[in-house]
């Protein structure tokens, strides 16, 4: 087992391995009497077949029993459980959005990360919503799963019990990039997180730095590509007034696209969806001002 990283490592791997001991036992016991009685009631030994008499005390132990084991499997997983929900007062809210196909992080602060940074020792709250499709956010080191649908928020907490990265997963299939969506949590010590939560970094104000952070921000950059490398959308280079074939109610459409055809896709952007591409286009996380809008299509007419 991996080395406590929270404080459900232990627990959880406590009522894992009551689990398993169990199931491995009963196997054993269940194979023994298998082959004890297919060699004690041979048909050599016993060439006329005799009549099965009723045994209640019997068919009480092998219905009592079964349950009793089930009924402490059920006590222990739910105690974990409940702890699992039990969300201290003082913890730390983190907003994470699932998105095909990453997750972003926002604090209280208005800071916004692709890591999760938490820090040592202190409960984190993890508030869970996806944009687009069914998404599970998953630390195994930690040993917290949830599900984040669509139209409702789940939660998760925990808290930090060693410093160090750990992975993040998306646990249930969420479409064609759904193998890479995947992040970190950075634990560190609760002076670096203070330090790294209250500094503010320059962000770019105008032009093409601005409108590739705020790309970035939006998870634009997650299916499309600036480079021209192959992505799950089609490459951003070059786009401006390229000549581009678009299924509109399930027709084609020859289109140029032009600025009026870039800011109907970024506004309405599953009303005209290009062909060849992997899927529909999820959904913005955060609304887009006609400032934001313009800067995005001003970069955009610029990549060649």
């Amino acid at each position: 087992m991996n080395t406590p990283t929270s404080t459900f490592t232990s627990g959880v791997d406590q009522v894992f391995l009551l689990i398993v001991g169990i199931s491995v036992v009963m196997l054993a016991l269940v194979t023994v009497l298998m082959i004890y009685f297919v060699i004690r009631y041979h048909r050599r030994r016993h060439p006329m077949s005799e009549k099965v008499r009723q045994r209640t005390w019997l068919e009480i132990t092998w219905t009592v029993i079964p349950t009793i084991l089930v009924l402490i499997m059920f006590w222990f997983s739910f105690s974990e459980f409940r702890k699992m929900r039990d969300v201290p007062a003082d913890a730390l809210t983190v907003q994470v959005i699932g998105r095909m196909w990453d997750w972003a992080f926002e604090y209280p602060n208005g800071k916004k990360t692709d890591k999760l940074y938490v820090p040592l020792d202190r409960a984190v709250r993890l508030e869970l919503k996806s944009v687009d499709v069914n998404h599970s956010f998953y630390i195994p080191a930690f040993r917290v799963k949830e599900d984040v649908v669509p139209g409702r928020q789940n939660f998760l907490w925990f808290r930090p019990q060693s410093m160090g990265p750990a992975d993040i997963y998306c646990a249930e299939y969420c479409g064609q990039n759904h193998a890479y969506m995947m992040s970190k949590v950075i634990v560190m010590s609760q002076s670096e997180f203070e330090t790294w939560y209250h500094e503010t970094a320059a962000e770019p104000k105008s032009g093409a730095p601005a409108a590739l952070a705020l790309m970035d921000d939006q998870g634009c950059l997650t299916c499309h590509s600036v480079d021209g490398s192959p992505g799950a959308g089609p490459t951003f280079k070059g786009i401006f007034n390229r000549r581009t074939v678009v299924l509109v109610n399930g027709r084609e459409r020859e289109i140029d696209a032009d600025a009026a055809y870039l800011r109907r896709a970024i506004l309405e952007p599953n009303a005209e969806i290009v062909k060849g591409a992997a899927m529909e286009m999820p959904a913005s996380p955060d609304p887009l001002s006609a400032e934001d809008v313009d800067a995005i299509i001003a970069y955009l007419k610029n990549l060649k």
